[in-house]
């Protein structure tokens, strides 16, 4: 096989510029939705249950990683779970690719998350009107988290078909078999 081409989203957008996207996008759906969730149902709101909420926000991003490795659970041996403590407070989960995967299953891997937990947060904001302010705020942060992953979607769906998925430290790298 041979690389096709590299994709390193922190290097090609920057740090700064994706957390100010993810920001972005993390207040536009809090508003859309909190305005759609109060125009279907006026509800008073509660605060009950904010420590479950809170467990909720801190739960999530090792809820969104946990997705990803489910997606690629055939393919579990050719990748190492990776802890970057370079935050102390909050560690990275990363997920390493030792070995290629097919580019069709590391994006189904990449969106499961998001067509996974976000028609829970719809729903339980529609089930439950009074906590549906809990439910927004979850879905919008999930949404940020969720940013990265379409933006390597995007960059993915430009690729051949029947390449392959491969990373090193530059990045992802898409690999394409060799003509016979």
């Amino acid at each position: 096989m041979r690389c096709w081409k590299t994709i390193n989203v922190k290097k090609h957008y920057g740090l700064s510029r994706l957390f100010l996207l993810s920001s972005i996008l993390m207040i536009a759906v809090f508003i859309v939705s909190y305005i759609g969730f109060e125009l279907t149902r006026e509800s008073g709101k509660t605060d009950a249950f904010f420590a479950l909420f809170l467990t909720g926000v801190i739960l999530l991003y090792p809820a969104h990683k946990m997705l990803h490795f489910a997606a690629l659970w055939k393919y579990r041996k050719r990748i190492t779970l990776v802890i970057n403590r370079d935050w102390s407070f909050f560690p990275l989960f990363l997920l390493r690719i030792r070995e290629p995967i097919p580019k069709k299953r590391f994006a189904l891997s990449l969106v499961a998350p998001f067509f996974i937990l976000n028609p829970l947060f719809v729903a339980g904001g529609i089930l439950f009107p009074v906590f549906s302010h809990y439910f927004t705020a979850l879905l919008a942060f999930h949404c940020g988290i969720c940013l990265i992953d379409f933006v390597y979607v995007k960059n993915l769906s430009r690729s051949p078909k029947s390449s392959y998925i491969e990373e090193n430290d530059d990045g992802y790298e898409i690999l394409v078999p060799l003509p016979e």
